[in-house]
Order: C-alpha cells, then sequence, then structure tokens
C-alpha cells in the first residue's frame, strides 16, 4: 500500500481528517525518530512546536509522545509561535531536529507537518527522502498502533518538557539589525498576522521604540477569518485599507506560521517578494556592508541577476522551495536568498526562511533610507530597470498542468503574446524566455491539482498582456490534458 504521507516543497500537508491524521501524523512522527537516531554529534532531543490551526497542539503532542517513545527527550512550546523560533531553538540548544505541526499559508482546512534539522533549517531533499524511505518500511510499525500515553488527557510522558518562549531569538534579531535607528525612526506601522503564530510579536518588539505599531487580525483563529493566510494580494487588502486609513509608512504582514512575509506600501499598494527581494539585496550590501553570494528560485526577478552582476556577486538559481536555498546556506555564506512566494534568509540568520525577522530587517531599510516604499522602488528602477509582475493559481487536474508544462518543453511556439521566444527553461516547470526582458513561468504542483503561471515584464500593459495569452493558453488544454 502506497504510503498516504508525501513531503513537498516543505513538509508534509494535508485535508484534516482525510489524511492528516492522528494515525498519520504518529506515523510521520516515527519515521522522523527513526531519521533523528541517525544524527550525530547533537543532544538526542528535539524541539517541537504547532502553529493556530485546528487540533494543532493534540497533533504536536501526539507527535511528541511518539518521539520520546524512541527515547529521545522532547521540548514542545505551551503555545502557538513561528516555525522560524522552533528552528532557531533547535540550532541553539544542538538538538538533533525539531518538528512544526502546521501547514503554512495553506487553506484552514489543511495541516502540516514540518521537520526542521540540526543545523536549523528545513529537512533537505536527501534528509527527507531518509523519511519517506523509513515510512516505506513500515517506520518501526506503529503504523495504525496507539503509543501507550497517547490520550491528550494522559499525562505527557517524563522526557516531554512544555516551555515558553524565550529571549534568545530576538536578542539574536536585534544583533543583526541596527535597533537603535530603528527605535528612533518613528515610524508608524500596520502588522497584519492574518490570524496565525505571528500574532502580536511584531508589537510587543516595538513597544519600547518611538515607532507607532498597531496589530489588525493578531488574534488567533483557526479558520484565519475565512481567508487562506498567505501574505499576498488580495488578502492583503485589509491590510491595505488599514495603511492608509492611519496615514502609515508601511504595513508588514506574516503568513499562516510567520515563515513568509507581505509589504504594503504607504499608499496601501502591495509590495511584491520580487521587488522586496530586490531592495533588501541593495540594503544589505550597500548599507549594511555585508558580503556573500545570492540565491533566487526560478520564479525570481530578473532584477536579482543584474544586481548580483552588478556588484560581483555570485548567483545561484535553484528549483522553487526555499528548502533548496536553504540548501546551499549549508556549505556557503548566502548574502540573501529568496523565493516568489515570500519566503526571505540570510546565512548569517538562520538557512531559513524568517517572516518575522525580514520584516524588521524591511524596517532597517526604511529607518536607514529615511525614504518611502515607493521612492525606494523607483530610486531602483532608475538604477536597475523597471519591471512588474503577476501570478495566478488555476485549479485544474494534475494531468492537465502537467500537459501545459510538457508542450512547452517538446513543442513549443516561435512566437508568444506577441514576442519572440528566445528559450524554454527546465529547471522547475517550462520558463518560457520572450524577447523585450520579459517571460512567462507554468509549473505544476506534484501534490495538489494546481498550476501556478507566473509573469514579469518591463510595464504593466507587458505583464497582462502575456499573462492573458498564458490563460488562453492553458484553455486549450481540456480536463484530460489534450488539446
Amino acid at each position: 500500500m502506497t504510503s498516504p504521507i508525501k513531503f513537498g516543497t516543505d513538509g508534509w500537508r494535508a485535508v484534516i481528517a482525510d489524511t492528516f491524521t492522528f494515525e498519520n501524523v504518529r506515523a510521520a512522527a516515527e519515521a522522523t525518530a527513526e531519521y533523528f537516531k541517525t544524527v550525530g554529534g547533537c543532544e538526542r532531543a528535539v524541539f517541537v512546536g504547532f502553529d493556530v490551526r485546528f487540533q494543532s497542539k493534540a497533533f504536536a503532542q501526539a507527535a511528541a509522545e511518539v518521539i520520546a517513545a524512541n527515547g529521545f527527550r522532547v521540548v514542545m512550546l505551551d503555545r502557538p509561535y513561528p516555525t522560524p523560533y522552533v528552528s532557531f531553538e533547535v540550532r541553539r540548544r544542538k538538538f538533533v531536529g525539531g518538528i512544526m505541526i502546521t501547514a503554512s499559508h495553506n487553506p484552514p482546512a489543511f495541516n502540516g507537518f514540518k521537520v526542521k534539522a540540526h543545523f536549523g533549517g528545513s529537512a533537505t531533499p536527501a534528509i527527507t527522502a531518509k523519511i519517506e524511505a523509513a515510512l516505506s518500511a513500515g517506520a518501526g510499525g506503529t503504523r495504525g498502533q496507539t503509543p501507550a500515553g497517547s490520550d491528550p488527557l494522559s499525562p505527557p510522558p517524563r522526557q516531554l518538557e512544555t516551555v515558553g518562549p524565550e529571549k534568545f531569538y530576538f536578542e539574536h534579531l536585534k544583533s543583526l539589525l541596527d535597533w537603535d535607528r530603528i527605535s528612533k525612526s518613528k515610524l508608524k506601522i500596520v502588522v497584519d498576522s492574518l490570524h496565525g503564530c505571528g500574532g502580536y510579536i511584531l508589537e510587543e518588539l516595538l513597544r519600547d521604540t518611538t515607532c507607532t505599531v498597531r496589530t489588525i487580525r493578531g488574534n488567533p483563529d483557526p479558520l484565519f477569518g475565512g481567508i487562506h493566510p498567505e501574505p499576498m494580494m488580495p488578502q492583503l487588502e485589509p491590510l491595505g485599507e488599514a495603511v492608509r486609513n492611519s496615514g502609515s509608512h508601511v504595513g508588514l504582514a506574516t503568513d499562516g506560521d510567520a515563515d513568509r512575509l507581505g509589504i504594503v506600501d504607504e499608499n496601501g499598494q502591495y509590495v511584491n517578494t520580487l521587488l522586496t527581494l530586490s531592495l533588501l539585496l541593495l540594503h544589505v550590501y550597500r548599507t549594511r556592508g555585508w558580503r556573500g553570494a545570492v540565491a533566487r528560485t526560478y520564479s525570481q526577478s530578473l532584477l536579482i541577476p543584474r544586481i548580483a552582476r552588478t556588484f560581483g556577486l555570485e548567483l545561484y538559481e535553484c528549483p522553487i522551495g526555499f528548502k533548496n536555498i536553504g540548501e546551499l546556506m549549508l556549505d556557503r555564506e548566502i548574502l540573501i536568498g529568496g523565493e516568489e512566494s515570500g519566503g526571505i534568509g540570510l546565512s548569517r540568520h538562520l538557512p531559513e526562511r524568517d517572516g518575522i525577522f525580514i520584516n524588521l530587517l524591511f524596517l532597517d531599510l526604511l529607518a536607514a533610507s529615511g525614504k518611502t516604499c515607493t521612492g525606494l522602488i523607483h530610486d531602483m528602477w532608475k538604477e536597475f530597470g523597471e519591471f512588474h509582475y503577476d501570478r495566478r493559481d488555476l485549479h485544474v487536474p494534475i494531468e492537465t498542468g502537467n500537459a501545459v508544462v510538457a508542450k512547452w518543453r517538446t513543442d513549443p511556439p516561435s512566437t508568444f503574446a506577441g514576442r519572440r521566444v528566445q528559450d524554454v527553461g527546465k529547471l522547475d516547470g517550462s520558463k518560457v524566455f520572450l524577447e523585450k526582458d520579459s517571460w512567462i513561468l507554468f509549473r505544476q504542483s506534484g501534490t495538489e491539482p494546481l498550476l501556478r503561471v507566473y509573469c514579469e515584464a518591463p510595464t504593466q500593459p507587458a505583464v497582462a498582456e502575456i499573462m492573458a495569452a498564458g490563460l488562453q493558453f492553458v484553455e486549450q488544454f481540456g480536463s484530460d490534458g489534450v488539446i
């Protein structure tokens, strides 16, 4: 029988009570414990966290008990908290790893199981392959069984310790920033936690500064107010409205488990992550004076290689999924790396994306420049060229999406949207490079019926024209993927 547990770009996610069940969570925990037993040089201990989703704490407790039954000391958080905090604590405490129960930015019906490795980042593809192999092998024969102490009402095993958040993570974040400058900046900020793990953390951190901070959607809600907690439009429309109505300088958002971010400018307009990563690259190189290579995933901006070339920085391009950037960070210094979907990280922090830290780094940029978000963007465009972007998520059968991707690889047209096709990249999906500094990418999810279409071009009308042609291209394919 095929295991229903399949690890994607960052862990395993599934619909609660369908495939995401206590039985399967225990099986995943058992297989993860088998991997943790092979990790040397660390304390035989595991850090466990969870998000605000339905039954997340109970799922985390079930996973923790399985890990403890395998002979590990388990330290579990007593409240929903950001995923990057779990990663940081795993590294700080020198544990063999961590587990985070979260489905990140997925809709409320989902929950998930993220594995954090001993180095303080997401499990690499090699690690997840070992966990999936242990699942296929039966993971110790616990599937379908109820481990001792698994009743949520029973006392936890002695080797399971419950703790609250500590100060070390926040002290580390402040050490990476010009905290004095931020503290004196008098920035007016609206924070949107989308009812997720970010809560009121940013507001609390900035409480004793001259900044004025208001948090919206800070209370935990398993239904996320009826949306999926992904920090981009249209989910961030209430944040944009709050920024406009309050005359704030910026809006800062985090996703369901606060490892991704979203920025809204002083006019309430969304600053997409292609622009955010480009602005922060300029900031950390020029203002902070940090050095290292640059990494981007396949759907990131053409601005990144332009800026990297200007500064003589080595550039790496990775398949989509921040775990690929995180893996690069294990053996080289990455100045900054980012993906299109809101994940940005720096080697000097963690080999992990972190929405809390990157939002603070954006405040560091605003405080240092004294400029508005739009002013910074226009300055960057003047120097490196103007670019605009769009993404559409199409709910089509997996077979249809695969057929779209395959068509570009095997029989691409010579022109598209009135532009010459220069090349079709195949690193992840099919990325169609067009003349006039434009591209469109078709990428089918391997685990759900979702075809993502990404596009970038020098003008907004060009983006709209190319995206419309892309959507029309997809419509040629029937539900069975046949034109």
